[in-house]
């Protein structure tokens, strides 16, 4: 939305949030970080719940657990006329929620990735900026203290010249709790679609150089007789200031790990190295009696801190980041992989 003039919501009443599905994993978080919040209504649509595999929390049951209001279509949520939507539906699902609230003036924050393809990313894009509309992607963890720390270090000029980055999104694959993330069609791939473009974000912001070519392997040796999709898998990216970037986007965590997963970005630079854990800030815990290990996070909420910038922009109208534009070039970079592990060979971008 560079440039774009968007509505402003300035005159100090409680604005009127939509949650558009409880089908992405982050869902339940967000309708609790809104619902706490004095300066926020909170309404949520589930329309698609009873389509969802048996045993999968969604709809009803999900929002009475969390106390919060749910009503039964889109259209109704629509009709009672949010400021902003949160769009946490499955991926391919993306588009047409986001031309809805782009059609009634209302700002959205989109789940990542986008969407599942580039045309339906670039539509949402486009349908925002002609509905004045503020479109942010879903980007948590930019806003880790810690990374940016590294980016002010890598901006200032401090670490020298980046040469190269290595970075790793691994986590459980998501069977149980959310089977959708195994469906190509409505996820859009696998591990690769989901667990590669929170390191192209960060990437993306800390470089502030586009991707030149992508090279990528995958492989489904872990969970694969569970699944069809791609569950490891390993990405090149290679910017145009020359830096070169490995992305591990594998669900290799086994189902005893403390946590869903972990991400992690080391940078090698001219004059330093450094390196960056978005989960570090925990203790670790062995319960003998139940003889296992488990971790207590307490370090930042990164989705907290993520839906506070989103709402001040939708208050003030000032331009969000990560922008859809983000949202594109991240998805393009996924697009190009699949395509790179399909050829087995290097994708050149633009």
């Amino acid at each position: 939305m560079s440039g774009a003039t968007t509505r402003r919501i300035g005159d100090g009443r409680a604005l009127k949030v939509g949650l558009l599905s409880f089908a992405h994993v982050h869902a339940a978080g967000y309708a609790g970080l809104l619902q706490a919040r004095p300066d926020i209504d909170l309404l949520v649509a589930d329309p698609e719940a009873g389509g969802a595999p048996s045993g999968e929390l969604r709809g009803s049951a999900m929002a009475d657990g969390l106390g919060v209001d749910l009503v039964d279509s889109y259209d109704e949520l629509f009709d009672w006329g949010p400021d902003a939507v949160v769009v946490c539906a499955e991926t391919s699902r993306h588009r047409p929620l986001v031309e809805w609230a782009a059609a009634a003036g209302v700002h959205v924050l989109c789940e990542k990735p986008l969407a599942t393809s580039l045309v339906d990313a670039r539509a949402m894009i486009e349908a925002c900026t002609a509905g004045g509309v503020q479109l942010m992607t879903a980007y948590p963890v930019r806003f880790h203290p810690g990374f940016r720390a590294l980016r002010d270090q890598v901006r200032s000029g401090a670490l020298g010249k980046v040469f190269a980055a290595t970075g790793t999104n691994n986590g459980q694959a998501p069977i149980a709790s959310r089977r959708w993330f195994v469906d190509a069609e409505l996820a859009g791939g696998g591990s690769l679609m989901d667990h590669t473009v929170h390191l192209a974000d960060l990437l993306d912001d800390l470089l502030g150089s586009p991707a030149q070519s992508v090279y990528a392997q995958v492989n489904n040796i872990v969970h694969g007789d569970e699944v069809d999709v791609e569950t490891g898998g390993l990405v090149v990216v290679t910017y145009q200031d020359g830096t070169v970037a490995t992305i591990d986007c594998s669900w290799s965590a086994p189902r005893s790990y403390p946590a869903w997963g972990g991400l992690t970005l080391a940078v090698e630079a001219e004059h330093a190295s450094c390196s960056f854990d978005a989960f570090a800030d925990r203790f670790d815990v062995f319960d003998d009696r139940a003889g296992r290990l488990s971790w207590t996070d307490f370090g930042p909420d990164l989705d907290s801190l993520m839906l506070e910038e989103f709402l001040s922009c939708v208050r003030t109208g000032r331009a969000v980041q990560p922008d859809g534009e983000v949202g594109y070039r991240t998805l393009e970079i996924v697009r190009a992989a699949y395509h790179s592990a399909a050829t087995n060979a290097p994708v050149t971008l633009g």
